[in-house]
């Protein structure tokens, strides 16, 4: 048994070393230079968040991560749409003008409310796993994990997609309008083509050596062998014509038929680095609806995505630790983010042993919740100095099984929008197609993703199975954190933030930030970050979050100073609408 716990302390070491590395490697740049403005609306809230002001509404409120999917949810919203029709819009354009972050390709969670029933529903729209994928699927003839981008680039890494399936099912379930009046505004901007944005450049600029390995996607991205500049005109007239498939024929259009056929082929006969995803995949994939999960924190319920996500579970297992405690002298106190950063140290640990597809693996759901549990875990922070080891806890389980240490990377990439409609529907939803630029196959005008990277490579470690190993039809586990907030059962606030397995430490502060520190959402979402995981503390480079690492170092923390490019959207719901975007990428919130 001593050997055992020595060589899961290894694994968890090793996994916070690969994380970290991970992390040095693929940051998903800050955006830099300006956008143009698309509409006096988008200038007034581009200006607002330039000078740090909420934007205010008293009716409807959409904030996503670009102001042309923005807008494109505006219009819908102010046709009397609902939050999932608005939803259906602003992924579709979001899919065309940030294709590195999320599209038709990858998968997504969704939380939403829906006012008529008081209702709160999660829908699962995550990858799959190909039924062909076996636990070696990520490891070479002796049994070694492969490097991440030998794992990651061409068709191996690529998932069953999820995210068309899921935006047909919120439309079927809550939407108003016309579906294909929804995808009215990506076809358009498709075919007439839109202005590629600093940040678009930028990240094609970094990656043009993957990008220029397959030749659609070269074509695309690296026209006449350069990377796309700032300004230029994109037009995606195969993405117009894909969306024009999916209005006649709905979802069913991506997931049959020629598109079908392209993606696999695609995929199949990637060069270099085939996979095996298959027209039956495709054909069998299902969106799930989910049990939400809640944690309470000052007396309000904070509910997000279960597994396969381990997003809401570890967001809920750190607030839950830090209810008993004060946390008022605010976000530079260093004792204040002692405890936040032991409390998500401790949440973490519990996360890479137990969480995964609870489809296929039992997952202890409400034991790691469970206050008394929660009680138990936040008793380790009492003292002053970084706790000096940290190990998964022992929620109550109704199985006898024992896991190993998670040793997956989650790379910073993702989107995140939060819609609130004219009737109290609320939508938050996080999207992916996992690292920058996915698998970098590009067919159809939209990129494919590499969510299969979200397994651990390895199936065992020290012969104990890993419970987010690779299985047919599995889904990955994710750090995605799409989250909404009640109040005596009624939405108080919608947040989410892409940045891989950060996601978890954005979302938490930025909730701490407003329910606490008393916070406006835009203040919230800019507050700079302070991100414990593994622990070694990032610090957020060129921020106030600096002058913390003098006092955490003195309480025994390693510390990173970095940038850490989150892309929070939040709303907070009461008499008047407010919303924020982060000013780290060029999303707006848009309201009326």
């Amino acid at each position: 048994m001593r050997r055992l716990l020595l060589g899961l302390m290894l694994v968890a070491a090793q996994t916070a070393q690969a994380q970290q590395a991970a992390d040095a490697v693929a940051p998903e740049a800050a955006t830099s230079g300006s956008f143009d403005a698309i509409s006096e609306q988008v200038a007034r809230s581009l200006a607002a968040k330039s000078d740090g002001r909420v934007v205010e509404a008293s009716n409807w409120m959409v904030a996503a991560a670009n102001p042309w999917a923005a807008e494109a949810g505006a219009r819908v919203l102010g046709a009397g749409g609902t939050a999932a029709d608005a939803l259906v819009a602003v992924q579709a354009v979001l899919g065309l003008v940030e294709p590195q972050s999320s599209g038709l390709g990858g998968g997504a969670f969704l939380v939403y409310f829906d006012a008529a029933s008081q209702e709160l529903t999660t829908l699962d729209g995550r990858e799959t796993a190909p039924l062909n994928a076996t636990p070696r699927l990520f490891q070479d003839d002796g049994g070694e994990p492969l490097g991440f981008f030998d794992a990651v680039v061409g068709g191996r890494s690529v998932g069953t997609p999820g995210t068309p399936a899921l935006m047909q099912a919120a439309h079927d379930r809550w939407g108003a309008l016309p579906w294909e009046d929804l995808l009215t505004p990506a076809i358009a901007l498709a075919d007439t083509g839109f202005p590629v944005s600093a940040r678009l450049a930028g990240l094609v600029e970094r990656d043009a050596e993957r990008l220029g390995r397959f030749e659609a996607t070269a074509s695309y991205f690296l026209p006449q062998g350069a990377p796309l500049r700032e300004g230029a005109m994109l037009v995606n007239t195969d993405y117009a014509d894909t969306l024009r498939a999916m209005a006649d024929g709905g979802a069913a259009a991506f997931y049959s038929g020629a598109i079908a056929r392209d993606i696999v082929s695609t995929v199949q006969q990637a060069d270099g680095n085939p996979g095996v995803l298959s027209t039956l995949d495709l054909s069998i994939y299902e969106v799930k609806e989910r049990a939400p999960v809640c944690a309470v924190f000052r007396a309000h319920d904070v509910c997000g995505m279960g597994p396969p996500s381990s997003g809401a579970l570890t967001v809920g297992q750190i607030l839950g630790m830090l209810d008993g405690f004060d946390l008022g002298a605010g976000p530079l106190d260093a004792e204040v983010r002692r405890l936040m950063g032991d409390a998500a140290r401790l949440a973490f640990a519990d996360r890479g042993r137990y969480m995964a597809d609870s489809d296929y693996v039992p997952v202890p759901v409400d034991g790691l919740v469970d206050p008394a549990y929660l009680a138990t875990r936040a008793a380790l922070l009492q003292g002053d100095t970084a706790l000096p080891e940290v190990t998964a806890g022992s929620p109550e389980f109704d199985h006898a099984l024992h896991w190993a240490d998670d040793t997956s990377l989650e790379f910073p990439s993702t989107s995140h929008f939060v819609i609130v409609d004219a009737s109290g529907n609320v939508a938050s939803m996080t999207t992916t197609i996992e690292n920058a630029f996915g698998s970098r196959l590009m067919v159809r005008g939209f990129l494919l993703n590499n969510e299969l990277t979200d397994f651990s490579f390895r199936s065992h470690a020290n012969g104990v199975p890993i419970a987010n190993r690779v299985a047919p039809g599995k889904r990955p586990r994710s750090s995605m954190s799409p989250t909404i907030v009640l109040k005596d059962g009624a939405p108080v606030l919608a947040i989410g933030s892409p940045g891989g397995s950060r996601i978890i430490g954005y979302v938490a502060q930025g909730i701490v930030a407003h329910l606490v520190w008393g916070m406006d959402v835009q203040q919230a979402v800019a507050l700079p970050h302070a991100v414990n995981r593994f622990g070694t503390y990032d610090l957020e480079a060129g921020t106030a979050a600096e002058s913390l690492a003098e006092p955490l170092a003195a309480m025994g923390y390693e510390v990173n100073t970095r940038a850490l490019t989150s892309g929070l959207h939040a709303i907070s719901i009461s008499d008047v609408l407010k919303g924020g975007a982060d000013p780290r990428r060029e999303g707006i919130a848009l309201g009326q």
